[in-house]
C-alpha cells in the first residue's frame, strides 16, 4: 500500500510539473501581492475604502498565494504580522524570503519542488507546517521551530528512518504526516517514528492507540533510555546556559558587566608585564558596585514601567472619550440618512447636506480638541519622567564614580606598598640576603633602583588606566542608554504618534464627506 502511495505521489508530481511548465514561471512581486489582498479582502464598505485608500501590507493576517506558477518566494517583508500564508501548489525551489514573517503560525508549502528544509530560522512561532509532496530528501534546519504542532513531510524522498529522531526536539508536536516517503516501505516503520517521535498522537492521519504505543515502546526502549539520558544532559546543560545569559543580560542593563567577579582586578593584570612579575597584589573590593548597580537598575526599569502605565491610561481614556463622539455621530448619522431617503424636496435635502456637514465638522474638532489634549498630557508625563530618569542617572553617575574613586584609593596605597616592599627587596638582593628563591623575570627587575622603581610605577600606571576605562564605560552607557530613551519616546509618542493620530482623523471625515456626496438620493439632485 505504501509502495502504491509513494508511486501515486511521484505520477502526480511529474503531472504538476508538466502541467506548469506550459505557464511562465513568475516571481512574487508587488502586483501580484496587492492584487492577492485586494481579493482576499473585505467585500463590504470597509473593503471599499481599504482598496480606495490602499491596503497597509503591515496589516493583513492571512494569505493566499496558491496556484501561481510561482517560481521564487520574495518582496514578503512588509508582512510583518502575517499569520497564516499559503504558497502551496506553485513551483518553488528553495524555501528563502520569509525571514520578516516572525508572526507567522501556519505555513503551507505543499506541491512544489523543493528539495531543502531551510529558511525557517525566524519563524518561531510557527505552529502547522506543510511540505507535503516536494523532493525533500533529509529531516533538518528545523531546530528554531520548537512551537511546532503539526508536520506534513508526506510524498517526499525520505529514505533514512534514523533520520526521523531529528523530530524528537519539537516537545509539542502532536501531528506528524510522513506518509507516501520511501522510508514508509520498512516493516518497522509505524513502530519506529511511533517510539522515537513519542510526542505526537497521530501518524499518517491515524491515532497512535495506547497498544500500538506500549508495543513500540518496548521494542526500543534499551536505545530509547540511552537516549533519554542524553537529552536530559543537555537540557540541564541548556537551562544553565539560558541562566547565565539572562544574568549576563541583567548585569550589562544595570552596567555592572564583569563585577561580579575578579574581572575588574584581573584585567589591571592583563596588560600588566611587570606586575605580572612582581608579587601578587590584593584584590580589588568592587562587589559594592555590582550591587548597587543591579539595585539602581532595577529603579530605573520601575521608572519607565510606571511610565508606560501613565501612558496607556490617557491614551486609553481619550481613546474612549473620541469612541463616544463618533459613536453619537454615526447615530445621527443613521437618523439623518434614513430621513433622506424620504424627502424628495430639494431644498429641504440641501438643508440636511449642510446640517450633517456641520455635524461633520464638529466631529473634527472634538477629535483634534481631543488629541491636543493628548499631546499636552504627553508633553508634562514625559517631562516629568525625563527628569526623574536624569536625576537617577546623576546619582547613579555619581555613586559609581565615588566607589571607582575608592578603587583608586586602594590601588594608590597599594602602590605605596609595593614601593616600600621595592627598596627593601632591592637591598637584600645586593647585599645577597634574600632568604627566598625568585625567579628569573623578577630578578631581572633588580638590577639598580630605577628599573625597579620604573617597574612599580608602570605597574601602577596601567591598573589606575583600567580602573578609569571601566569608569568611562559606565558613564558613556548610562548615558547613552538615557539619551537613546527620551530620544525615542519623543518621537515615538509625540511626533510619529500625533502625525498618524492626525492622519487617522482627517481619513475619516474626508470619508464622512465622501459618503453624504455618494448618497444615491442625491445623484438625482445635482450633488
Amino acid at each position: 500500500m505504501t509502495s502504491v502511495t509513494h508511486l501515486l505521489g511521484s505520477a502526480l508530481r511529474s503531472a504538476m510539473s508538466r502541467l506548469y511548465d506550459t505557464v511562465e514561471p513568475s516571481v512574487i512581486d508587488e502586483d501580484m501581492l496587492q492584487k492577492a489582498v485586494e481579493e482576499q479582502g473585505p467585500k463590504d464598505e470597509a473593503g471599499k475604502i481599504a482598496k480606495s485608500e490602499g491596503i497597509d501590507f503591515a496589516d493583513v493576517t492571512s494569505l493566499r498565494l496558491e496556484f501561481k506558477n510561482i517560481l521564487e518566494i520574495d518582496n514578503m517583508w512588509s508582512f510583518e504580522n502575517l499569520t497564516k500564508l499559503q504558497l502551496d501548489n506553485n513551483i518553488i525551489e528553495k524555501i528563502k524570503g520569509l525571514d520578516e514573517l516572525v508572526n507567522l503560525v501556519w505555513l503551507d508549502l505543499s506541491f512544489n519542488n523543493i528539495e531543502m528544509i531551510e529558511g525557517l530560522d525566524k519563524l518561531t512561532k510557527l505552529q502547522d507546517l506543510t511540505l507535503y509532496n516536494n523532493r525533500i530528501s533529509r529531516i533538518e534546519n528545523m531546530d528554531k521551530l520548537t512551537d511546532l504542532h503539526v508536520l506534513s513531510l508526506g510524498n517526499n524522498n525520505l529514505t533514512d528512518l534514523e533520520n526521523v529522531i531529528h523530530l524528537r526536539r519539537f516537545r509539542k508536536l502532536r501531528t506528524l504526516n510522513l506518509a507516501g516517503n520511501p522510508f514508509c516501505e520498512q516493516a518497522e516503520y509505524k513502530q519506529y517514528v511511533t517510539a522515537y517521535v513519542s510526542s505526537i498522537d497521530f501518524l499518517d492521519y491515524r491515532l497512535i492507540d495506547e497498544q500500538s504505543r506500549a508495543a513500540a515502546t518496548e521494542r526500543y526502549h534499551l536505545s530509547i533510555e540511552e537516549m533519554l539520558h542524553n537529552e536530559r544532559v543537555a537540557d540541564q546543560k541548556y537551562e544553565e546556559e539560558k541562566k547565565r545569559e539572562v544574568e549576563e543580560a541583567l548585569y550589562r542593563e544595570g552596567y555592572v558587566d564583569g563585577l561580579d567577579g575578579p574581572e575588574l582586578f584581573e584585567g589591571m593584570y592583563a596588560d600588566d608585564n611587570e606586575g605580572k612579575k612582581m608579587k601578587e597584589m590584593p584584590g580589588v573590593d568592587d562587589l559594592m558596585i555590582f550591587d548597587y548597580g543591579l539595585q539602581e537598575n532595577s529603579k530605573r526599569q520601575e521608572e519607565v514601567s510606571q511610565f508606560w502605565e501613565c501612558v496607556m491610561e490617557a491614551k486609553t481614556e481619550n481613546k474612549d472619550a473620541g469612541i463616544g463622539h463618533i459613536n453619537n455621530f454615526m447615530n445621527m448619522k443613521k437618523r439623518v440618512f434614513a430621513e433622506m431617503n424620504h424627502i424628495t424636496d430639494s431644498a429641504l435635502l440641501d438643508q440636511k447636506v449642510k446640517e450633517y456637514n456641520k455635524e461633520v465638522t464638529e466631529l473634527w474638532d472634538k477629535l483634534m480638541a481631543l488629541e491636543l489634549q493628548l499631546v499636552d498630557q504627553f508633553e508634562e508625563i514625559i517631562k516629568e519622567f525625563e527628569r526623574n530618569l536624569q536625576d537617577m542617572g546623576s546619582t547613579f553617575i555619581e555613586n559609581v564614580q565615588g566607589y571607582l574613586s575608592q578603587c583608586r584609593d586602594l590601588e594608590n596605597n597599594h602602590h605605596e606598598r609595593m614601593l616600600e616592599i621595592a627598596i627593601v627587596t632591592l637591598e637584600k638582593v645586593v647585599k645577597n640576603e634574600l632568604d627566598d628563591e625568585i625567579n628569573d623575570d623578577l630578578r631581572n627587575l633588580f638590577v639598580d633602583k630605577d628599573t625597579i622603581i620604573n617597574a612599580v610605577t608602570s605597574s601602577h600606571d596601567v591598573h589606575l588606566l583600567k580602573i578609569d576605562n571601566k569608569e568611562d564605560d559606565m558613564v558613556t552607557r548610562i548615558n547613552g542608554w538615557m539619551k537613546n530613551t527620551i530620544e525615542k519616546i519623543h518621537y515615538e509618542q509625540e511626533v510619529k504618534r500625533n502625525r498618524e493620530r492626525v492622519a487617522e482623523i482627517n481619513n475619516l471625515i474626508d470619508h464622512l464627506r465622501e459618503e453624504i456626496e455618494n448618497l444615491e438620493v442625491l445623484q438625482g439632485t445635482g450633488y
